[in-house]
């Protein structure tokens, strides 16, 4: 008689389950660090961008962070009240305008980024400290060369996708009997 396989373990395995507890563990922290940046996640994206010092123009920025126009506009709009960044005519095209971030977006962005270390931290915790350099360059060579391959055009329809996976449904409704 052979006895049957434990399935929390077979769960475990599951590479899916992993990645969802890993992303769920940071998604938390990372919430909380980030809560009061204009856009919250969205917003931080936009402010890497912008210190990067890419100095991409609107449209680029939208279409690199798979961002729809409309939105990257209000995105936009809240983050420059905040003095985060500030939006320039491009020389090359005055209808256009080039994103950079203004010396407290900078320092905002470093703040933030040292709370994210600590947040990552905390979420690989059960890796020796020397692993987790190793394990953060593992994941970024796997998912930049994914998005290579099939890069990111519309986050909002990624999140929508997912979320519509998980939503319960409403009940049916049967004819009138």
């Amino acid at each position: 008689m052979t006895q049957a396989a434990d399935p929390h373990v077979e769960l475990q395995s599951d590479l899916g389950w992993a990645l969802g507890v890993l992303l769920r563990g940071y998604a938390k922290g990372a919430q909380s660090v980030i809560a009061d940046v204009p856009g919250g996640p969205r917003g931080y994206q936009v402010l890497t961008s912008a210190v990067d010092g890419a100095a991409l123009t609107q449209l680029a920025l939208a279409n690199k962070l798979g961002i729809d126009r409309t939105v990257m506009t209000y995105l936009l709009d809240d983050l420059e009240k905040a003095g985060l960044i500030e939006r320039k005519p491009d020389p090359a095209d005055r209808r256009a305008r080039r994103i950079s971030a203004t010396e407290a977006g900078r320092a905002t962005l470093c703040d933030l980024q040292r709370k994210l270390r600590h947040v990552e931290d905390r979420v690989l915790t059960a890796l020796p400290e020397n692993d987790r350099a190793r394990f953060r360059d593992m994941l970024r060579e796997v998912a930049v060369n994914i998005d290579t391959q099939d890069p990111l055009q519309d986050a909002c329809s990624v999140v929508e996708s997912l979320g519509a996976a998980e939503a319960p449904r409403p009940p049916r409704r049967g004819r009138g009997r």
